[in-house]
């Protein structure tokens, strides 16, 4: 009877044992994350003159980038850059690269067990095998293994940061991907705003050499004098300069484009030749507190900010006694035939603890430094939605008011060119001079210029209000 009661009782305390070993590896030191607190408006400054909604519902930020921008051509440019853009592949390989890290990370909190082996053989001389069996030959085998409990949670800390770090690169990922499509679209409309700049340029140059045949005939016939036809032939020049300049910097953004697109200098084809397509109305903004969890950078900045927490409690489980377990076992012998007898075998075990007594401040350091990082990272998270908000309203702003100064450069193109075609008819009837051919046609060539930049300034608004939203990695 005593023999069972002694015995229940050293299983209790074994049980208890493992019941506190539970519990301590259960135990995590540091502060648990909370997010940071952002006054969220209740509306995006411009959205009231943009007449843009609020629809939490199929918001423009959750629409997929072929939903948003219609145009053939443009869709097939995206896809190629999605596929193949430099940016885009490093972020992927980064984020394969933060993957083996967390698994490298997380590897501490489990046993470490390692296994070896030892052997050797000799054919000894006439004047040793006398005293020493010969042929010689000895061997062992050895497992060893080796674990740090991880009651603290140091390492479960360091595997939650470099699991928010992982996030992070994920969003970040994502980020490049919004960039992306927003750097096509912007180049694909620069390289429409720049191709109808070159139309309307050789336009303009057939009309004004027609206008130097004019003033030339009647400078032969006495009816004008050498002075209209060298204004004309000045207006004909400054036109004619222009088409350098313009195809430059056409061939320049298609080199812009290719890279954007993986490949290499070259000519962008199948560009449409339609005018630009406004912006429509009343688009879907979504809430204000949507952006939160919609923008790749907040929740790129949050996971960094996750991150820097985890790292306290790393700073903290310093301060805490490290305990270290180690157990070996082998088998060895000195011929193959006793190679494996129990005999020869040897098993022992290790078991340490430390504990940091004085280290000139070094921990209280560390403690201090990660909190103070965790603080700075709030205030970058904090400055990441701030940054967020003023893009939309900047782009909702820019939505309203280049619409109307489209609308105006337009009644501007109008009049120019009525103002033009009146000089023009009363040069030929001699009711004005030439000088007012070439003011007024000067005006009309940089009215069209004008115009366009308009548009294609319109145009981008769209591309700026889907960017600002977070809207092209989904």
């Amino acid at each position: 009877m005593r023999t069972t009661l002694e015995s229940l009782t050293r299983r209790s305390v074994m049980a208890f044992g493992w019941v506190a070993v539970v519990m301590l590896a259960g135990c995590t030191v540091g502060p648990k994350y909370k997010r940071a607190d952002y006054p969220v408006p209740p509306s995006f400054r411009g959205a009231d003159e943009a007449q843009v909604t609020t629809e939490a519902q199929n918001a423009l930020g959750d629409q997929n980038w072929s939903e948003v921008f219609k145009e053939p051509e443009l869709q097939e440019l995206i896809r190629k850059a999605l596929a193949n853009n430099f940016d885009v592949r490093i972020a992927a390989q980064r984020v394969l690269e933060q993957q083996a890290q967390v698994q490298i990370t997380r590897s501490q909190q489990f046993p470490q067990l390692n296994g070896g082996g030892t052997g050797i053989g000799a054919a000894l001389p006439s004047s040793l095998s006398s005293q020493i069996g010969s042929p010689l030959s000895l061997g062992s085998l050895s497992l060893s293994g080796s674990w740090t409990p991880d009651f603290w949670g140091l390492y479960r800390r360091q595997t939650e940061a470099a699991r928010a770090q992982l996030l992070g690169q994920q969003w970040a990922q994502r980020a490049v991907r919004v960039t992306l499509v927003q750097q096509v679209t912007t180049t694909y409309l620069e390289l429409r705003a720049l191709d109808k700049q070159l139309e309307i340029t050789r336009q303009t140059i057939k009309a004004r050499q027609d206008s130097v045949q004019l003033t030339q005939t009647l400078e032969h016939g006495g009816a004008a004098p050498l002075s209209d036809v060298r204004q004309a032939e000045q207006l004909l020049y400054t036109a004619t300069s222009q088409v350098p300049q313009l195809e430059q910097q056409i061939q320049q953004q298609e080199n812009a484009m290719n890279l954007l697109l993986g490949g290499n200098p070259g000519p962008v084809v199948n560009r449409t030749k339609n005018d630009f397509a406004h912006p429509p109305q009343n688009l879907p903004t979504g809430m204000p507190s949507q952006l939160l969890e919609r923008r790749p950078d907040i929740q790129q900045a949050e996971q960094t900010l996750i991150a820097a927490n985890a790292q306290i409690g790393v700073a903290r489980a310093q301060f805490f006694p490290q305990v270290s377990l180690s157990a070996s076992a082998g088998l060895g012998g000195d011929s193959f035939s006793n190679f494996f007898d129990p005999a020869g075998k040897t098993i022992y075990g290790i078991g340490s603890v430390t504990q940091s007594i004085f280290a000139g401040g070094k921990l209280r350091g560390q403690l201090r430094l990660s909190q103070e990082t965790e603080k700075e990272m709030v205030l970058n998270y904090q400055k990441t939605i701030a940054g967020a908000f003023r893009d939309v309203s900047n782009a909702l702003i820019a939505l309203n008011k280049q619409r109307a100064y489209r609308e105006q450069q337009e009644k501007l193109v109008a009049a120019a060119q009525d103002a033009t075609r009146l000089a023009r008819v009363r040069y030929q009837g001699g009711a004005t001079g030439y000088l007012e051919v070439l003011t007024t046609d000067s005006n009309l060539y940089a009215s069209q210029l004008n115009l366009v930049s308009a548009q294609q300034g319109e145009a981008l608004t769209l591309v700026q209000v889907y960017s600002a939203l977070g809207g092209g990695w989904k």
